[in-house]
């Protein structure tokens, strides 16, 4: 599961910072990264059987933006009944100054018809976020704000991070659901991790000896923020963006998510 954003210059203040906060985070990296999904734990009653499934990952950054094309493939098996097939795919552009923020997403359960999210999202002079939706119908709204994009959200993470800090709360608008509302999240972020990573695919030279931290991201409906959460999203971060080791918690089950391939594009150069 994303640009630079300045922390310290001040060379005089330089040598009473952590390590990881004496230069500049490096910018949100391009890659693509796939990751096999296995059913980690099921407790619930709704919980499956059996599940598998894939994520196929593509992020881009340029001097424009941020192009996002995910796609989740899930199929959970129940102790009764018929399997059920998930097909949710998205592609996303976020400005590079995370103001505006573009948005496609559809999903499939079964043979039943693509449920489709298409619009379009604006940050306007006070905390509040204008949207345009196409789909599932002709709408405008406004989201009450502040609220971070997705790419923007990521980046704050690090920041928080590199800082030290354990926790970040923030409201997110991504377009998911029906595209008409934001998010309450709150990042939980753990210690820096010291042990090497085990999956051959983030074996690349450009993450060797890169900062990385244990992240916990909690989705709540806007509002209910000391009620439980829709899903938690947990994952090893890179300083530059990469996620490895997820874990993807909807109450009743738990799916582990194995990066299974990752490719790293070259950084953009953008005039300054």
């Amino acid at each position: 599961m994303i640009s630079k954003r300045a922390l310290f210059i001040v060379v005089s203040l330089a040598s009473n910072l952590p390590a990881a906060l004496a230069e500049e985070a490096p910018p949100l990296a391009s890659h693509r990264a796939v990751y096999e999904l296995t059913l980690g734990k099921a407790t619930g009653s709704k919980a499956p059987a059996q599940a598998r499934g894939r994520i196929v990952f593509d992020f881009a950054a340029s001097c424009d933006g941020y192009v996002q094309n995910f796609r989740q493939i899930t199929e959970l098996v129940p102790e009764e009944g018929a399997t059920k097939l998930s097909d949710m795919r998205s592609a996303t552009f976020e400005s590079l100054d995370s103001n505006e923020y573009r948005f496609k997403i559809e999903t499939k359960v079964d043979s039943t018809s693509a449920e489709q999210v298409d619009g379009k999202a604006r940050k306007e002079k006070g905390p509040r976020v204008a949207v345009d939706l196409s789909r599932p119908k002709r709408a405008q709204l406004d989201i009450a704000g502040p609220a971070l994009f997705p790419s923007e959200h990521l980046r704050r993470i690090v920041d928080a991070a590199r800082k030290g800090e354990q926790l970040l709360e923030a409201r997110v608008y991504d377009g998911t659901g029906e595209g008409d509302k934001a998010f309450d999240t709150l990042t939980v972020i753990g210690k820096r991790l010291e042990t090497p990573a085990a999956e051959k695919a983030v074996q690349a030279n450009a993450l060797k000896g890169m900062p990385r931290w244990r992240v916990s991201v909690s989705y709540f409906e806007p509002g209910k923020r000391d009620g439980q959460p829709i899903y938690v999203l947990s994952f090893d971060l890179y300083e530059n963006g990469v996620s490895r080791a997820l874990t993807l918690d909807y109450g009743d089950f738990v799916l582990k998510g194995e990066m299974t391939e990752l490719t790293l594009q070259p950084t953009a150069v953008c005039k300054k």
